[in-house]
């Protein structure tokens, strides 16, 4: 029963997926951590953090928040629940979406879900550094990666070194 509880919950994310599953992990979190119970907030973090680490799309978090919670079927119903149903609504929806490119409230519809996708995405960090209690030294290395990222060419691995060599010394 779990698993088709968990099939319907992902289902009814993936039709607010702007921006990616990432973009939904406050939902995410509310309901397996707040509303089920599924997972503690420690755990949670731990798999974002997994996912995040391993190579492939940001949906990976979905799949190991299953995986914890109901195994290979609870990995597979929410995988599934959470790429099917809109890739099945884009199918049948794309050709008449495409009819009306370059009408003025297609224009507006794509910019306003710009805006929406930064904001569930900062919502999503805002929630996982909550997550993980970050003391002064974490939150000065977060305001020095985004001041780095956005003046400077370097390449984030650099940014990803700099943070797990100071976790390493145990300064953050």
């Amino acid at each position: 029963m779990i698993v088709v509880q968990l099939f319907l919950e992902f289902a009814l994310l993936s039709f607010v997926a702007f921006g990616g599953a990432t973009a939904l992990l406050p939902e995410m979190h509310r309901v397996v951590v707040e509303n089920h119970h599924w997972l503690s907030d420690t755990t949670f973090t731990h798999l974002y953090a997994i996912a995040q680490a391993a190579p492939g799309p940001n949906v990976l978090v979905v799949t190991l928040i299953g995986w914890e919670i109901a195994g290979l079927a609870g990995a597979l119903a929410t995988t599934l629940a959470m790429c099917l149903p809109m890739s099945v609504l884009i199918y049948l929806l794309i050709d008449r979406w495409e009819s009306f490119a370059g009408k003025r409230w297609q224009k507006a519809i794509s910019l306003g879900v710009s805006p929406l996708a930064v904001g569930l995405i900062f919502s999503g960090a805002t929630l996982i550094a909550q997550a993980a209690q970050f003391g002064w030294a974490a939150w000065a290395l977060v305001a020095a990666t985004v001041v780095a990222n956005l003046r400077s060419k370097l390449h984030p691995l650099w940014l990803i070194a700099v943070g797990a060599a100071l976790g390493l010394a145990g300064l953050i």
